[in-house]
């Protein structure tokens, strides 16, 4: 069985998406996204450096727009997907990749959300100093004292050994000063404290606007960042994306859920290259695919005719949140 994943913030890095443009027909899809955001993801994607890449407002555009550019590379539509993956995922902003990919929101919709999610996240992040560094190794439970020691948040527990902490930077800093017993703390190019309590005042808008989205039904399940559970249900799916705004990500539990699926192959789309390491890591004998330029489109091909057309065999559910 086939899945497909979407990377989130912090997967970005300049100059990114220059080849693709040589692809026919992206470079005029990438202007119509940037006609959608309002923001020019062309010269984002091409020549924008790294700190203007680390803005908010900026990557998470980028990062979903990347995301659909990639997945039109191999499938025609949402309906086209479903008769050859089995499941999707997205980390954090990527959910709403997955979302379009699935067909539960339509691209304009996930790029309409996507600004309007980056412009919260930036002025939630902007109101305090706060970040994330991540915690690669150590013991579990003494991550997750020392973590609650300092006020810090498990904001992502991304499996294979590493936890992302978020919070203030006074308290990062304490945490790299001292981290936890064999374990290395790598502070995060992002601009706040994402998927925390911080990230409240975001949440807010996001509903509102949400309230005017009519979604569909996914063609696939969508693995669900909160707990793993796969969803169908649109309208479900779309409250779950809101509330994950300032709730942590348990990306284990998307593992653990591809792994009861029975997965065999797994690719991920532009911006790729962490979640496909993290499956390296956690799903041991899936072959894995990071889609990272047009040069890996025919292995890309070649995965689909080999993992694809067998479907998900877990229920899904339909509960509410």
């Amino acid at each position: 069985m086939l899945v497909l994943v979407f990377p989130g913030q912090g997967s970005q890095s300049p100059g990114f998406l220059a080849p693709w443009l040589d692809v026919p027909g992206v470079a005029d899809r990438l202007r119509w996204a940037s006609a959608v955001v309002g923001e020019d993801l062309t010269a984002h994607g091409t020549v924008s450096d790294a700190d203007t890449l680390r803005d908010t407002a900026v990557a998470q555009p980028l990062i979903v727009a990347a995301g659909l550019l990639g997945l039109r590379e191999l499938f025609a539509s949402p309906a086209d997907l479903a008769g050859r993956v089995g499941a999707v995922a997205g980390h954090s902003v990527g959910e709403l990749t997955a979302a379009a990919a699935a067909g539960a929101l339509s691209p304009e919709q996930a790029l309409v959300l996507v600004r309007e999610r980056g412009r919260g996240m930036a002025a939630a992040a902007a109101a305090s100093p706060t970040g994330m560094s991540a915690v690669l190794g150590g013991d579990g439970e003494e991550v997750g004292a020392k973590l609650a020691a300092l006020g810090l948040t498990p904001a992502n527990a991304n499996g294979g050994g590493q936890v992302v902490a978020a919070g203030t930077l006074e308290a990062l800093a304490a945490l790299a000063a001292d981290p936890p017993a064999r374990a290395r703390v790598i502070p995060l190019q992002v601009a706040g404290a994402f998927h925390t309590e911080h990230m409240a005042p975001a949440v807010g808008a996001l509903e509102q606007l949400a309230a005017g989205i009519d979604p569909g039904t996914a063609a696939v399940p969508i693995a669900a960042n909160a707990d793993g559970e796969l969803v169908t249900d649109g309208a479900q799916f779309l409250r779950r994306l809101v509330a994950q705004v300032s709730r942590p990500v348990r990306w284990d539990l998307v593992t653990d859920a591809f792994a009861r699926l029975g997965v065999t192959g797994l690719i991920e789309v532009p911006p790729a290259g962490t979640l496909t390491n993290l499956a390296k890591r956690t799903l041991k004998g899936v072959e894995v695919l990071a889609l990272k330029t047009p040069d890996d489109l025919d292995r890309a091909r070649a995965m689909i005719a080999d993992h694809g057309g067998r479907a998900a065999t877990l229920t899904t559910t339909e509960a509410v949140l």
